[in-house]
């Protein structure tokens, strides 16, 4: 009987935080076997920043606490880059602002996580290439 009781409060708190959504969501994704929040990020047209900052409150530094059936907001409405690239070897902000049609300002703008001498992208990142600022800020969770 004691058993039960705490298997059944184990899955309450599980699925208490997969449910868990951020308010205002634009996008949502469910995590499957495998994901990395780079992956995510390249895969749905979000910038490493943004669903980092989107989730702050599930999301640790790492991003090496994603579980499977766990729910990510991608974007907050009216605050969503969708406009994105991921970065190579040999990428330089430069290049990546002139092949998106924008600024290098606009790209650090909308990228606060890149240094102003672009030293610290890496391969897999991805950055949001929107030409115009579109200011993330974090999400606030309410239970669903």
């Amino acid at each position: 009987m004691f058993s039960r009781a705490l298997l059944a409060a184990a899955v309450a708190a599980v699925c208490g935080s997969v449910h868990a959504q951020v308010s205002n969501c634009a996008r949502n994704y469910t995590v499957v076997s495998g994901d990395t929040c780079d992956g995510i990020s390249a895969k749905e047209n979000v910038s490493t920043y943004q669903l980092a900052t989107v989730n702050n409150a599930t999301i640790d530094a790492g991003c090496d606490n994603l579980f499977v059936g766990e729910s990510l907001c991608l974007g907050i409405t009216g605050q969503d880059c969708e406009v994105t690239h991921v970065v190579v070897s040999g990428d330089s902000c430069e290049a990546i602002a002139q092949a998106a049609g924008t600024t290098f300002d606009i790209l650090l703008a909308n990228n606060p996580n890149v240094d102003s001498d672009c030293s610290n992208i890496y391969p897999g990142e991805v950055l949001c290439t929107a030409d115009d600022i579109i200011v993330v800020s974090s999400g606030s969770t309410s239970a669903a």
